[in-house]
């Protein structure tokens, strides 16, 4: 198959569309990652000593969110491809993840309920943001260079989420029930720095073709026609269905580090506040480079062959991460004084923060990569799909496990997906494509 290309645009366009990736990533640690999931679970819910029901709750409100940009992400997609109203839905979603995430203020010990609502849209409204801001990338070069413009998206991103992050650390203190009238400041934080950040986004960023006005009633069932129409491609095109596939679980593992990490490194390293903050510094600075450095390769070694090699990376590192405790004891003993289980882990992270942007700069890439520049916010609401059906799956499948095996085997669930997402792109090939005269 035959895929026309995009030219080249100017680096204010690009510039722009990688500071949404910056800005979002402020709610991506803060809320879900480093504070509100601890906050969530420990102070919020606060079964202790283990946290499982806390910790079965914060994945059922995650999965439910991502249950909801499941349904949403394909027929939005395909409606923005139709009325060239993607910077309009992108929008919305911006908006609706800053209201709520705000809100997240008036949640106090034991108002779970709330709580969880609050997360479910804040998240969707997030979520579903990330498909629309992909659907971009296509547009802005040629697909030998997707790899590194994708691979800069996601390195903002994490530089974004560590100047974020640290700016909240600083100011609001530790997770902690006695220090919850300053944390509890994080819901708003997170609101502004994404509100002000992702201003370039707006300015810079175009919408391509002119905007065809249809009406609503309309518009939801061409969405449904045109989700129909791609499941029919899929079926034709084994490779792009495949990749989708790959995705799936992929993210699937993805999602259950980013949401369990800081939750494990609580529960079953016990780790000093202190080594919490040089994790989220090393994790954030080995994404970085992970996102640049293999968005570098992606685009002149092979993007397939980049993607699989990520998949490995992750492997290990969830391997290592179960590994912690045996690790650190073997060290002790080669050492011959005591290495604490918490220090092993900082390198782990390492390892998993280079495997972290490496693997979603490179997906996202292919996609774009593999698809029509013209029906790229149907396809990128199928990436979207892939991902947030796959966040349902890991996270629920992660909280069951970990109520009847508990959070430090129950991990092991994640090398079981990433080694799928690995046998799924045994079929991936990238199509051929031809030069466009499109602006």
């Amino acid at each position: 198959m035959t895929i026309a290309t995009a030219r080249k645009v100017k680096r204010r366009e690009i510039f722009g569309w990688a500071m949404f990736d910056f800005a979002n990533q402020a709610y991506t640690l803060l809320i879900i990652t480093v504070i509100y999931g601890d906050l969530f679970t420990r102070v919020i819910v606060g079964d202790a000593p283990d946290y499982r029901l806390g910790n079965l709750l914060w994945s059922v409100a995650l999965a439910t969110s991502y249950l909801m940009v499941l349904v949403v992400a394909p027929i939005a997609g395909s409606i923005m491809d139709a009325t060239r109203s993607r910077k309009r839905f992108l929008m919305m979603s911006w908006i609706l993840t800053i209201v709520s995430t705000a809100a997240l203020y008036f949640v106090s010990p034991s108002m779970i309920v709330l709580g969880m609502v609050l997360i479910v849209i804040s998240n969707f409204g997030y979520a579903v943001g990330e498909s629309f801001i992909a659907s971009f990338l296509p547009d802005l070069g040629p697909p030998e260079r997707l790899g590194w413009i994708s691979g800069l998206g996601w390195a903002l991103g994490y530089v974004g989420g560590l100047v974020a992050t640290a700016f909240a650390l600083g100011l609001l203190g530790e997770v902690s029930e006695d220090n919850f009238e300053r944390i509890r400041w994080v819901g708003p934080f997170a609101a502004v720095f994404f509100l002000v950040a992702a201003l370039p986004t707006f300015v810079f960023l175009r919408e391509r073709g002119p905007r065809r006005k249809v009406l609503g009633r309309l518009q939801l069932s061409m969405g449904f026609r045109r989700v129909g129409r791609a499941l029919v491609t899929l079926r034709a095109r084994p490779e792009l269905r495949d990749l989708f596939i790959s995705i799936f679980f992929v993210m699937a593992g993805i999602y259950i580090i980013i949401s369990f990490t800081f939750i494990y490194g609580s529960q079953i390293i016990q780790w000093e506040e202190q080594t919490r903050v040089y994790m989220f510094v090393i994790t954030q600075i080995t994404a970085a480079m992970g996102a640049l450095g293999f968005g570098y390769l992606q685009d002149r070694i092979g993007a397939v062959f980049i993607y699989r090699v990520t998949l490995v990376l992750w492997s290990v590192a969830v391997l290592a991460i179960y590994l912690t405790p045996t690790l650190a004891a073997q060290m002790s003993v080669l050492l011959e004084r005591p290495v604490a289980p918490e220090y092993v882990f900082l390198f782990v992270g390492a390892l998993a923060g280079l495997s972290l942007g490496a693997a979603q700069s490179a997906g996202r890439a292919l996609v774009g990569m593999m698809v029509p520049v013209a029906e790229s916010g149907r396809w990128f609401g199928f990436w979207g799909l892939s991902a947030r059906a796959a966040a349902i799956f890991g996270l629920v499948g992660i909280g069951l496990l970990q109520m009847w095996l508990g959070l430090e085997t129950a991990i092991l669930f994640c090398l079981l997906l990433f080694m799928a997402a690995f046998v799924a792109t045994l079929r991936v090939r990238l199509p051929q494509r031809e030069a466009s005269s499109a602006p």
